[in-house]
């Protein structure tokens, strides 16, 4: 019997995993499964490797181009239409540096970026097309996990974990901070907004000097914008700051945000370590999972698939 302890992102991932190898597991969350306590509830849901690699390490890169398949095979929708990063004409520079530093994409001149998202029309006239790349709906996502688990007989427990003789895969983020002590807080704050006068198919990044910014489609209008990026373990509260900047980047990307519902305000705080890549470390009976960092959903497939190969002894 295995203890998976967390039932974020990482943690269904990982109980998913070594399920599918014949594993016997247990899940332990203090919340009772996903939610609003959990910075996975928040994430944007960009299955975008390729975009990372302008600022990440190689190896968020290439661990993230698993991420896809995983999730399609463990039973969520997969939206594979790639994603856009344009810029603003003053901001050129900064999209023609974005290309550089990345790989995996095509150059878009205004007609073919038109045609690919009518509503951003006449609005940029280059962007960078990642085809490769692909997004889900995070919430959905984990949902699709819990049933499948527990489909397989495998509940999710609510209370406090109590540290015992079974192995055991600490996925509890940056919860863990008392027990890692590398790890730090990434506080992130973004919004949902419902705008039904603009229609995107895919991820659209809108490079800013000082706000980047993602618009994530949701569906039936609904938009996700993030994120900021503070070093932070604070949680509690979005700052108007924060918040008129990822407004002033929406509506630079299509002026009908600025008629746009707020639905959700969210913020959470990301588990990091120094280098920003997450790590599998093993420390006896106990197999930490963590500092998945903004990659959540990109990389704890592969976090997942490392630690179950550590447990099960296989290398495939």
């Amino acid at each position: 019997m295995v203890t998976v302890v967390g039932a974020g992102v990482a943690g269904l991932c990982a109980a998913s995993e070594l399920v599918a190898r014949g594993v016997d597991v247990r899940v332990v969350d203090r919340g009772g499964g996903p939610g609003p306590h959990s910075c996975s509830w928040w994430a944007g849901g960009m299955l975008a490797p390729f975009c990372e690699g302008e600022s990440a390490e190689r190896t968020v890169v290439d661990l993230g181009q698993e991420a896809a398949s995983w999730w399609t095979r463990h039973g969520c929708h997969v939206v594979n239409n790639g994603t856009l990063v344009v810029a603003l004409e003053r901001d050129q520079a900064s999209l023609a540096q974005f290309a550089r530093r990345t790989s995996g994409h095509r150059t878009l001149n205004a007609i073919e970026l038109d045609a690919l998202e009518p509503h951003l029309a006449g609005r940029f006239a280059r962007a960078l097309h990642f085809e490769q790349e692909s997004h889900l709906a995070p919430r959905e996502a984990l949902a699709a996990l819990v049933e499948s688990l527990r489909s397989r007989g495998v509940q999710i427990e609510t209370g406090e974990w109590i540290p015992g003789d079974n192995l055991t895969v600490d996925c509890r983020g940056y919860g863990a901070r008392a027990d890692i002590a590398s790890l730090r807080g990434v506080k992130g704050e973004m919004l949902v907004l419902r705008c039904p006068d603009v229609s995107l198919r895919r991820p659209v990044r809108l490079l800013h000097p000082r706000h980047p910014l993602y618009v994530v489609p949701r569906g039936s209008g609904v938009f996700m914008l993030g994120a900021t990026q503070v070093e932070s373990g604070e949680q509690g509260r979005i700052t108007a700051r924060s918040m008129l900047e990822l407004l002033s980047a929406a509506y630079a990307l299509h002026p009908a945000f600025a008629e746009a519902e707020v639905v959700e305000i969210g913020t959470h705080v990301r588990p990091a370590y120094p280098d920003n890549v997450p790590r599998v470390s093993r420390n006896g009976k106990m197999l930490h999972v963590n500092g998945l960092f903004r990659h959540g959903f990109l990389l704890a497939p592969a976090m997942a698939r490392i630690a179950a190969d550590a447990i099960t002894g296989d290398s495939q």
